[in-house]
């Protein structure tokens, strides 16, 4: 093997081991190596689904590295260079509510992780939840448990989740 594709399994290797360092906090990043364009890039926004798709195909569906962007210190990857130049035109339009983490979590003052197969719009805004049996007490009141989020956003949105116990 030569010595450059060494250093690349390397580098791409050690960029796995510090990509909680490079995630920004405000936005829900899955760690490890995250190539964009031959270049290294922050973890995945949405575990790697296509936030444009739960709007245009109305359901989850797994985003491909080739179409891929890094927007507000997170990449985002998406099924087609359609729904990838959709979102390069109104990104806030497709982003998920929280940064992706999970909505009922913000709502009690929580990060917890979004999980991209629980999901829901509600008035054009995606909200993520980190499992069944959290999304079921999430719809129970889900204009109230917006409003909480709403407000609680502000203050969770710079800390890691680890600060919130």
């Amino acid at each position: 093997m030569k010595r450059a594709t060494l250093f690349a399994i390397a580098s791409v290797a050690l960029l796995g081991l510090s990509a909680p360092a490079i995630a920004g906090v405000e936005v829900n990043t899955a760690t490890g190596a995250v190539i964009v364009a031959g270049k290294p890039a922050p973890g995945l926004a949405a575990h790697g689904f296509d936030v444009v798709a739960y709007f245009k195909q109305s359901k989850p569906q797994q985003g491909d590295a080739r179409f891929a962007l890094v927007h507000n210190n997170a990449t985002y990857r998406f099924a087609s260079e359609e729904n990838l130049a959709a979102f390069e035109a109104d990104p806030g339009k497709y982003e998920p509510a929280y940064g992706g983490y999970c909505a009922y979590g913000v709502s009690v003052g929580a990060k917890f992780d979004g999980d991209p197969r629980y999901w829901k719009i509600v008035d054009g805004k995606l909200y993520l939840n980190l499992d069944a049996a959290i999304q079921s007490t999430w719809l129970k009141d889900v204009p109230a448990s917006i409003r909480k989020a709403d407000a609680n956003w502000p203050k969770l949105a710079s800390k890691l989740p680890s600060e919130l116990n």
